[in-house]
């Protein structure tokens, strides 16, 4: 019995119109966020000549964000993945609209643009976690396994990040910082459409969905995953990489390059790790298929150390943009993978919230390494500390080839699509 209505009516027939309108949605609202990375500390630039303002606007959406993360995951559960979807897209055109809007009727000051921006982190996580639910049926439907359709859906939302800042920059220097958010309303509208029109299998709720109340099932989300030791042991891991990954892009490389006045070549670094991780996400599902799952894990590990250690050496430019690359491919599968992980082992009717915890966890992880990176770097000079952070990310990968938790992802089928959701009688199975 198909999980929901919509599955239906696409039973048995091949059609790729739900993986595309799924990504399609992904990118478009990736690459409108990432307009605002840009464009949102820009703009409180030029309202207020203050740095610490800026870096105070993002620390006060990243607690927001990472709640939001958390709960929407019940939401995606209770009302639908589509539902949901296409609500939060609105709402999030509506907060970057007002942007010009405000700025119009009464002028923007850090009140109202903190405001607006914690608006924005708030709708966004339901969204992308929305969509994020339903790429198994959407897979599904177009006959792709699992590992190649994460692959493709990380590199859609690496390539939003790689395009985005960039776009983001060229409308600033065209149509200045207000008026860009005018763009990414466009951006989110086009998203809604895209996610709207098409009848996507997985897209409603999920029929097993439960009756308990909101707080009951959002931890019940998190009790399944503490229960199932591989998912938590991926968590746990994915955290401690993007609290030391996040500050290498954010704090390292921008205080290497900026004693060198070279903003440019920080710009290189950052597209060719980019640029990597997308080439690296697409070549999971060729991989997986060949060397499986597991060497394709370690692999990723183990290659992304070495190139942190060689990055950390700050060589000259051109070994910095190959070492990069090499950093990016190395990473890319990762995030693929934890989402298998998350599919496969996922009942239908929890994925939502599963998918809203894993992310909160990384929202959370990210602000905790900058606060961490930031000090050690005053103290003790970019010379030292990123050497000290390379050891940090080589000790954290290697840790997984010698804990035997982490080998059931060979048992990862990901030629499958997903997985049957649970009977309504049947509660979640606790892993041990």
């Amino acid at each position: 019995m198909p999980s929901d209505p919509d599955a239906a009516a696409l039973s048995g027939v091949r059609s790729w119109r739900p993986f595309l309108a799924v990504e399609a949605g992904t990118g478009l609202s990736g690459a409108a966020n990432g307009i605002t990375i840009v464009a949102l500390p820009w703009l409180v630039l030029e309202r207020t000549g203050s740095a610490t303002a800026a870096g105070v606007l993002a620390a006060i959406t990243a607690v927001p964000t990472m709640i939001a993360a958390l709960l929407s995951g019940t939401i995606v559960d209770k009302a639908g993945r589509r539902k949901v979807s296409v609500i939060s897209d609105i709402l999030s055109l509506i907060s970057v609209a007002l942007i010009p809007i405000v700025d119009f009727a009464f002028g923007l000051d850090f009140g109202l643009l903190a405001i607006l921006a914690v608006l924005g982190a708030i709708f966004d996580p339901a969204g992308m976690g929305a969509r994020e639910a339903m790429v198994p049926e959407a897979a599904e439907a177009a006959r792709l396994p699992l590992a190649k359709a994460n692959g493709i859906h990380e590199a859609v939302w690496g390539a939003a990040y790689v395009i985005g800042p960039a776009l983001g920059g060229v409308l600033i220097a065209v149509i200045g910082a207000a008026p860009t958010f005018w763009i990414t309303a466009m951006m989110f509208a086009a998203s809604t459409f895209a996610i709207a029109i098409v009848k996507i299998p997985g897209g409603g709720k999920p029929s097993t969905t439960d009756e308990v109340g909101f707080w009951k099932s959002t931890s019940e989300g998190i009790v399944f995953v503490w229960r199932d030791r591989l998912q938590r042991a991926l968590a746990i891991l994915m955290a401690a990489l993007v609290a030391i990954w996040l500050p290498v892009e954010g704090v390292l490389l921008p205080v290497f390059y900026e004693a060198q006045d070279a903003p440019g070549r920080l710009g290189l670094v950052l597209m060719a790790m980019s640029l990597g991780m997308i080439a690296g996400a697409l070549a999971y599902g060729w991989l997986s298929v060949r060397i499986g799952n597991l060497r394709v894990f370690w692999l990723a590990l183990l290659f992304t150390a070495l190139g942190i250690l060689g990055l950390s050496s700050l060589p000259d430019l051109a070994w910095m943009i190959v070492l990069s690359i090499v950093v990016g491919i190395a990473f890319g599968p990762i995030q693929p993978i934890l989402n298998v992980a998350m599919q496969t082992r996922t009942p239908s009717r929890l994925r939502g919230r599963v998918v809203g915890l894993l992310t909160a966890i990384q929202y959370a992880a990210g602000p905790i390494g900058f606060l961490l990176v930031g000090p050690l770097v005053d103290g003790v000079g970019i010379e030292w500390a990123f050497p000290i952070i390379a050891v940090a990310i080589t000790v954290i990968c290697l840790v997984p080839l010698v804990i035997p938790r982490f080998r059931e992802l060979s048992t990862l089928d990901d030629t499958a699509s997903a997985p049957p959701p649970l009977e309504e009688s049947q509660p979640p199975r606790p892993l041990s």
